[in-house]
C-alpha cells in the first residue's frame, strides 16, 4: 500500500484547501476531523474519518492502517476572544491534543510533521513586524496554546526521532479561486469573511473593534495571505522534509499589511455595495499591527505567492459567500412557507 499523509482538521477551512492540493497532485490522504467546525463535503478525494485527534486509540490505528509517513496538524480552536473567555478549552484542545498526537506519531515511527501555528505567538512587537527571531510573547491563550505546542514539537524533534516544519500563519483569507471549497464556519470572526457576509446580507452591520490604534487610520493592520498560497506552502514543506531537509519554523505572510478600513473599502469596491459600519471599543487580545517577514519561507522552501492582491482575495471570498447564500435561500423560503 502507498504511504499516506494524515491531515488532522482536514475538513476545516485551511485544512480542506491543503487536502485539495495534495489530492490534485496524486497524494494518498486520510483526514481526521470531528466536524465541530469542519464540513464533510469540504473533503474531496480523501478518506474522512470522523473522530477526535486526542483519541489515541483511533489515531494509532489510522497511522498503522494507512501507513502514514507524514502528518499535517490543523485541528485546533482558533477564535482569539473565545480563548480569553475560556482558556482551558484552548489549552486542552490545542496543546494537550497536540501532545497526544505526537505521542502516537512517536510510537508509530512517523518521521515528518507539519504544524499549523499562528502569528499570535508573537504578541505585540516593537514595530508591528515579526520575523522568526522576534521574541514570542503571546497576549492571549490562543497564541500561548500554539506556542506551547511548538515547544513540545521542537523538543521532541531535538531527540532525532522526527523532523518538522512549523508554519506561523498571519491572517488567512479568501477561498478556492474556482469556488469548489471555501470558509463555511458559522459565527466567523475573521474580518474578510465577516465583511463578505455583510456584503451578501447575512449581517446587518459590520463592526470595527478599535479605531484609536496608533496607525494611519486608527484601525488595526494585518498581513493577509490567500488560503491557496498558504496551502501551497504546506506542500513545499512536505517536499522539503521528504528531501531530507532540516526542521524549520517559518512565517507565512506577504510582508505587507492592510488596515481594517482598507479591507472594508476593498469589499465595498469588489462587491459594489456600501457597508453599514459600527465602531466599537478594542477587543481583548488584539494587537495594533502585525506583519510578517517571510523571506525564510521563500528561501528555504522555494515558495512564491500567486495571489498577493487584496481585491483578488476579497473576490474569491465573496464568490464563496454568494454560493453559500444561494444554497441557504431555498431553506429560508421553505421555513417561511
Amino acid at each position: 500500500m502507498k504511504n499516506s499523509v494524515l491531515v488532522t482538521g482536514g475538513a476545516g477551512y485551511i485544512g480542506s484547501h491543503v487536502v485539495q492540493q495534495l489530492v490534485t497532485r496524486g497524494e494518498r490522504v486520510v483526514v481526521i476531523d470531528n466536524l465541530s467546525t469542519g464540513f464533510r463535503d469540504a473533503v474531496c478525494g480523501a478518506e474522512l474519518v470522523v473522530g477526535n485527534v486526542g483519541d489515541r486509540a483511533l489515531v494509532a490505528r489510522l497511522l498503522r492502517e494507512h501507513h502514514v509517513e507524514a502528518v499535517m496538524h490543523f485541528a485546533a480552536h482558533t477564535v482569539v476572544p473565545e480563548s480569553v473567555s475560556d482558556p482551558l478549552k484552548y489549552y486542552g484542545n490545542n496543546t494537550c491534543n497536540t501532545h497526544r498526537l505526537l505521542a502516537c506519531c512517536a510510537a508509530a515511527g512517523v518521521g515528518r510533521f507539519i504544524f499549523s501555528s499562528a502569528a499570535a505567538v508573537y504578541g505585540v512587537t516593537d514595530n508591528g513586524i515579526a520575523d522568526e527571531g522576534t521574541p514570542t510573547q503571546p497576549i492571549n491563550p490562543y497564541g500561548a496554546s500554539k506556542l506551547m505546542s511548538e515547544t513540545i514539537l521542537r523538543d521532541f524533534c531535538a531527540t532525532g526521532a522526527m523532523r518538522h516544519i512549523t508554519l506561523r500563519y498571519f491572517n488567512v483569507a479568501g477561498c478556492d479561486p474556482l469556488g469548489r471549497i471555501g470558509q463555511s464556519t458559522p459565527h466567523a470572526t475573521l474580518l474578510i469573511r465577516v465583511a463578505c457576509e455583510h456584503a451578501v446580507g447575512k449581517r446587518a452591520s459590520l463592526s470595527i473593534f478599535g479605531t484609536d490604534y496608533d496607525t494611519p487610520d486608527g484601525t488595526g493592520i494585518r498581513d493577509y495571505i490567500h488560503v491557496d498560497d498558504l496551502a501551497s506552502a504546506h506542500l513545499r514543506a512536505l517536499d522539503h522534509l521528504r528531501d531530507g531537509g532540516e526542521s524549520l519554523t517559518l512565517n507565512c505572510g506577504y510582508g505587507h499589511g492592510y488596515s481594517v478600513r482598507e479591507v472594508i473599502d476593498a469589499v465595498q469596491r469588489v462587491g459594489g455595495q456600501p457597508s453599514s459600519v459600527v465602531e466599537l471599543p478594542r477587543r481583548a487580545g488584539d494587537t495594533p499591527i502585525l506583519i510578517a517577514r517571510s523571506d525564510r519561507l521563500k528561501q528555504n522552501l522555494d515558495w512564491q505567492p500567486q495571489y498577493d492582491d487584496l481585491d483578488f482575495i476579497v473576490r474569491t471570498a465573496l464568490l464563496w459567500e454568494k454560493q453559500l447564500a444561494r444554497k441557504s435561500a431555498p431553506l429560508a423560503s421553505a421555513s417561511r412557507a
